[in-house]
């Protein structure tokens, strides 16, 4: 058993944030932001393990980029807390926000030389402001900033939070059952990103870097009598559909493969299998608008989408534009972001004997410019 053991908080769904990226997955060069804290606490302690608590929906690509443990969140921030301590032995435990993007280490040290057993050291800060409480004033040399990160007597944490009373941090669990909170001095480095407008004043952030990610995507249906055909989110005139689990939108199923490889997300059957019922008869434009936010909310916006349609059957050419109108109004970009390609199978082949229609599509994506948005706030 390590004598001091790293949880890092990163299972939020960024609600008060304004923005189409988490702010777990705002880049700092190449690396998302949880990434980003994590080794900046690992350079500077060598901690018996580390617990990396996310969306249950993001745990497979977290895991694409480090060897940490991962651990789904709950529904609260300490039902999350909770799932992390399941895989933790040590004596003594740091909790710390993601949003708490800026470690100093001084504070760690001074963290460190305060543990206690049974004990939570926590960091805060004075109130420098004039205070009103239910419109009347307070005496502000009585209030106290609470920050994290939080070091607890690991075993002492558990067995407080074994129970359903609801904490909004560690030194409020420990205050609750009459335990020793220890404060030591917080850090002004040590504020909390929880809306856009903080970004301006978070120091240690890093531009994200210019790195270009390219996905390819392709699909392949046959034709089935009666159905209504759809291509790109667009009804074509033709007696022939495509016979699919879903409407067979084959050109849209192309294109999420595509953004789901440049983004290391999987692919279509990953995430809306066929043997899913609920899928049955799906309407492939929703399922492109719930991989679009995805794809953004995970650190990307969509720079190009580009789809080749090999059709005999039907005649592609004179829907190309409503098809490209289509696709930018789902995936939120402009029309000029969107080429469509159309050619025959010279009557080669299963497409050449109109018995289906083969798509190709690449989409190219880029780590989201945040740093540009808040300058513009």
């Amino acid at each position: 058993m390590g004598e001091l053991s790293l949880i890092l908080l990163a299972a939020g769904n960024s609600t008060r944030f304004g923005l189409p990226t988490k702010k777990q997955w705002l880049y700092q060069n190449s690396k998302p932001l949880w990434q980003f804290v994590a080794e900046s606490f690992t350079e500077k302690y060598n901690f018996s393990k580390v617990v990396v608590v996310g969306n249950a929906n993001e745990l497979k690509l977290m895991k694409s980029f480090s060897d940490y443990t991962f651990v789904a969140g709950g529904e609260s921030r300490q039902e999350s807390l909770q799932n992390a301590l399941k895989l933790i032995d040590s004596e003594y435990v740091l909790v710390n926000d993601i949003a708490r993007c800026c470690l100093d280490s001084k504070l760690l040290e001074r963290l460190l030389e305060a543990k206690k057993a049974n004990s939570c050291v926590v960091p805060t800060l004075k109130v420098s402001d004039t205070v009103y409480y239910d419109g009347k004033p307070i005496d502000r040399e009585k209030l106290t900033r609470v920050q994290t990160p939080q070091l607890s007597h690991c075993a002492t944490l558990k067995e407080i939070l074994n129970n359903k009373e609801e904490f909004t941090d560690e030194s409020s669990a420990f205050f609750a059952h009459s335990k020793d909170v220890i404060f030591t001095e917080g850090s002004s480095k040590a504020q909390k990103l929880t809306y856009k407008e903080d970004l301006a004043s978070l120091s240690c952030l890093k531009a994200p870097a210019n790195c270009p990610k390219v996905g390819f995507g392709i699909d392949i249906h046959p034709f089935e009598d009666g159905k209504q055909m759809v291509l790109c989110g667009v009804d074509i005139d033709s007696p022939i559909g495509f016979k699919a689990h879903s409407d067979g939108d084959v050109a849209i199923h192309a294109l999420i493969d595509a953004l789901l490889g440049a983004s290391n997300l999987g692919d279509i059957g990953e995430l809306f299998p066929d043997t899913d019922s609920k899928y049955k008869n799906a309407n492939s434009r929703e399922l492109l608008s719930v991989v679009s936010k995805l794809v953004k909310s995970v650190g990307y916006e969509i720079v190009n989408c580009d789809l080749s349609i090999v059709a005999q059957a039907p005649k592609i050419s004179p829907y190309k534009d409503e098809m490209k109108k289509a696709l930018a109004d789902i995936l939120d970009i402009g029309k000029n972001q969107i080429n469509i390609k159309a050619t025959t199978g010279e009557e080669l082949g299963f497409v050449g004997r109109k018995e289906g229609v083969v798509v190709y599509a690449t989409a190219t994506l880029n780590y989201y410019r945040w740093d540009e948005i808040w300058k513009l706030l």
